[in-house]
Order: structure tokens, then sequence, then C-alpha cells
């Protein structure tokens, strides 16, 4: 697989890459990743500054997976002497967010390598790995099958397969079979996800099953409920956060809203899109329904009635205030976004009904009383007259919500001793 996927390289070369590149360099905010991202810059520091230490290069593809390599990173620190922590994400929305959550975490940031076998290996020969994890996703082949062939153990954390992932890697097994078999572990987060993997024909021997990270947060988070906001929002009784909304959503969620803030005069709502591009088109349909409401991105306060977090890494600390939740991709069909992220805040969850790429743990929050399912608008807006109305239930939900992710905790533990046993 990895000769025809070089061989593709060098044909495409001419053609493809070298134009891209020269796009690259031509404008400004890309030429430093991209210089970057070829090697350019990275110090060979590693025999004077890392003598006798063991190196853990841990990739992040963007910025959810930052932050979910929080806790782990954190429990390597602690629980691994002697410990040289390198990091890199693949895009700049994720190396800003690791810039700001993990400087003083990790030892040092780098670029993630164009995945060309030569720019590889010089990455490689340079930071010079003994392990080599991936969070969630971001499969390079010249990546996992150098690493491979320098028997440097390489291991994906966090794993998952979604439906219509499993379709696609059905569809190319011939592809994706030997990436994965180039990894020395899978861990995944469920066991529907480890025997999807074992119906694409990869090794049950090279199958964990060790849960999400991110039921371990609030173990290395440094505050619960309410962190500070880096902006104000005027006086509430009640915030609604939806999370990670997709287009084709914020309609449905707005005209919500907008007909319970008639009967809940001090309700508030913070609504944060999947591409923070979006902010002003949604500040637009507020509007259109006479509904006040600011950017986060042009002024530091909230709107009247409603705040667009049309910024990045600024979400988990708006569900820290939250008193219910809605995850977005849920009501289009695009897979749902993790519940984890408010529940763990004492916040029920509501979610539409597409929630694929986290079937399991949506179903059991919901099982554990911690979440409901809202088929459209009608539904989403009954469900929330309800809780606004009955304190004791959004209470209880809440911390069903809680106590359903303290339950799962142990993840991160299972982790460190798993990558003790490869080093």
């Amino acid at each position: 697989m990895i000769i025809l996927y070089t061989l593709l390289q060098l044909i495409l070369l001419p053609f493809l890459c070298i134009p891209l590149a020269l796009i690259s360099l031509a404008i400004p905010r890309y030429r430093l990743r991209s210089l970057r991202r070829l090697g350019i810059g990275l110090k060979r520091q590693r025999k004077k500054d890392t003598h006798g230490k063991t190196t853990i290069w841990v990739h992040a593809l963007s910025v959810g997976e930052v932050t979910s390599a929080l806790p782990l990173l954190s429990a390597l620190r602690k629980e691994i002497p002697d410990l040289e922590l390198v990091f890199s994400t693949t895009t700049r929305s994720g190396e800003g967010v690791a810039a700001r959550l993990l400087t003083g975490k990790v030892d040092r940031f780098v670029a993630f390598p164009f995945d060309f076998l030569p720019v590889v290996n010089f990455f490689i020969n340079t930071v010079q790995p003994d392990l080599f994890i991936l969070i969630e996703t971001d499969f390079w082949p010249a990546m996992l099958s150098s690493l491979q062939k320098r028997n440097i153990p390489s291991l994906l954390v966090n794993g998952r397969i979604s439906e219509k992932s499993f379709r696609s890697y059905q569809r190319y097994s011939f592809f994706f079979r030997p990436l994965f078999a180039s990894f020395h572990t899978l861990s995944m987060q469920t066991e529907r996800d480890k025997d999807n993997l074992i119906k694409l024909g990869v090794d049950h021997r090279q199958i964990e099953t060790l849960g999400n990270l991110k039921y371990d947060t609030a173990l290395y988070s440094s505050a619960l409920r309410e962190q500070p906001l880096s902006f104000k929002l005027p006086q509430f009784q009640q915030l609604f956060v939806a999370g990670s909304t997709h287009e084709g959503e914020e309609e449905i969620i707005l005209a919500s809203f907008k007909e319970l803030k008639a009967d809940f005069p001090d309700f508030y709502m913070i609504i944060a899109p999947r591409d923070v591009s979006r902010g002003k088109d949604i500040q637009r349909m507020a509007a259109d329904l006479d509904l006040q409401a600011n950017c986060r991105s042009r002024i530091n306060a909230g709107g009247k009635d409603i705040l667009v977090l049309d910024t990045i890494g600024e979400l988990n600390t708006v569900y820290s205030h939250a008193h219910i939740a809605f995850v977005g991709g849920s009501f289009v069909e695009k897979g749902g976004h993790n519940p984890i992220e408010p529940a763990i805040f004492s916040v029920p969850v509501l979610f539409g009904p597409h929630m694929e790429d986290f079937s399991e743990i949506s179903e059991e929050l919901i099982t554990a009383g911690g979440a409901v399912r809202v088929a459209d608008g009608t539904e989403l807006t009954r469900m929330l007259r309800k809780l606004l109305h009955d304190r004791e239930l959004l209470a209880h939900k809440g911390e069903a919500a809680r106590n359903f992710i303290l339950s799962q905790q142990g993840v991160i533990q299972n982790h460190i001793d798993l990558i003790k046993t490869m080093l």
C-alpha cells in the first residue's frame, strides 16, 4: 500500500503538489506553517536536552482532539518520570488552542509534517519518538509506515468509527486495512467501534476498548461550574447553550427560543456555530425574528437576547454556566457532537435524532436520565418549556448527567497502564 501511495504522490507532484505548495508559500498566513511542515526550523535538540528521557509524540487533528488530549497529557506528565512530551496538530485552529491550553504541559510543539516520505523521515529522525500517539483520527500512511519500519510503536487513542466512516473504510478496504494494521495498538471508545474494526479485517489482538478520554476531563479540570468568562453577559435567570450547531439547525433553535422568550423574559441563549465564520449569518437570522444578538468575535459582550459564540476554544467554559444545553449536528445529518462536554457540568443535554457518531454515549446518557432526544423544533420547545417550568426536574436531570459521566471515569488510568507496557 505504501509503495502505491508514494508512487501516486510522485505522479501528482508536478500537477498538484507543487502548485499547491507554491500557492501556500505565496499566502502569508499559510507560508510559515507550510515551511514548518516541511521541517524548516525544526531544531535538532533531542540528544542535547533529552538524554535518558522517554520521548512521546502526541498528535491531534484539530480543536476537539486537542481538548481530548488534555487529561491524557496531564496524566502522562504525572505518572511517567523523565518524559519529554512533543505535541503536534494539523490545523491552524488546533495549533492556536494547543498553545493556549498546553503551554507548560508539553515540552515542545512541532508542526505535523506533510505526508511525504523524505519529510516524514526527517521529522522522525529529529524528534526521535519512543512512542507515537494519535488522538482519534488523522491517518497518514507515510507517517504510520515509517514508524512501523523503525519499530517505533504507534497507538491510536479515543478511536471511533461512525457508520458513515465504516462504509467508506469497507469500500476502500485495500487502503485502510493495512493502514490500521500499521498501528501497534488501537484503543477504541466502544465495543461497537472494536467490532467494526474486526469486520474490516483488523487483528483483534491489536484492539483494546478503553473508553472515551473525555469521561475523565473533570479529574484534570481546574474548576467545575461557572469558570471565568472573558466577556460580559446581561442578567438572566436561565441560560440555554446550543453548541456546535450546523447550517439548518440555527433557524429551528432560534424559532424555539423566540417562542419561549415571550413566556420567560429572563431566558438567555448562547449559540456556538461549528463553523465560526457563520456568526454574522446567525446574527441576521436572529434579527429577522426581532432578537438582538451580538457576535463574540466583534463585541466583548452578549446582545440583549443572544450571544453568538463565533470564536474557537471558549465553548467548554460557556457550558460550565449553562442550565440547559443542546448539542448540534443532530437535527441535521452530521452525526452529532460530544454530549459529555456539557453533561460533566451537571447540565441536562438535549439533542436531535442524528447522534450516529456518539450513539452509545448518547443512548447511555438518555438511559441514565441526563439527556433527552428531541425529534424537531416542536419537541425542542416542549422540552425546554418543561425544564424551565420545573426547576426540580432540571436539577435532577443535570445531576443524573454528571453522575453518569463520573461513573465512567477511569479511562485515563487504563490508557496510562497500556502506554507503560509499550515503552
